[in-house]
């Protein structure tokens, strides 16, 4: 028995016509397929999973956008795994700048090497100008580098090196939507939702 989201609305305001089946929506087995949330603005919030997705829309608190083709089973029913929900009350979040890390920087590069092109999960942080010659620890000044492009260059600048940059280094846009969150890609689902520079 599968229930569309539709349905799972109806069995919320309607519960008492559903007194067999509904509960079993609480004894789903923990269920981790990410879930894109958006503001009721649709602006970007966070991703959760699936199991709280399903809360979230059995509570009346948000509205499946998107799902993910595929089917949560529990002992007695089935439904539509929710990939996009959207929340049917605003929550107001301030734009704060991106903090620098390890994890933001290869979020920016797109998780390629700004030598060489090639994606990678073997990133290693290369600041432009390295330390010892004066480079600061900024934004401005730290990029993803293939191990390969970061031992070619050695601690020399690009051009000491002979090598170039893919595109100059900068700082992402202060946002209120950014998400520390690798697999956007993963999800074409997503990307209508989701600003390039939430993940990018």
């Amino acid at each position: 028995m599968i229930f569309r989201a539709d349905e799972l609305e109806a069995a919320r305001l309607h519960g008492p016509q559903f007194p067999a089946r509904m509960p079993d929506i609480w004894s789903l087995a923990m269920v981790n397929s990410p879930v894109l949330v958006l503001n009721q603005n649709y602006e970007p919030l966070n991703v959760c999973r699936a199991r709280r997705a399903v809360v979230l829309l059995w509570r009346g608190k948000a509205e499946v956008l998107e799902n993910n083709h595929s089917i949560i089973h529990s002992a007695s029913l089935a439904i539509d795994s929710p990939s996009v929900i959207r929340l049917v009350y605003l929550i107001r979040r301030p734009r704060m700048p991106t903090k620098l890390s390890r994890r933001e920087v290869f979020i920016r590069d797109s998780h390629a090497c700004q030598y060489c092109g090639s994606q990678t999960r073997e990133l290693t942080i290369d600041h432009v100008v390295p330390r010892h010659l004066g480079g600061e620890h900024v934004w401005e000044n730290v990029v993803g580098a293939c191990k390969a492009c970061n031992q070619r260059k050695a601690g020399r600048s690009p051009k000491g090196a002979g090598m170039k940059l893919l595109r100059q280094p900068s700082a992402p846009r202060a946002t209120s939507h950014r998400i520390a969150f690798d697999g956007f890609h993963k999800y074409p689902e997503w990307q209508k939702y989701v600003p390039i520079d939430s993940y990018s």
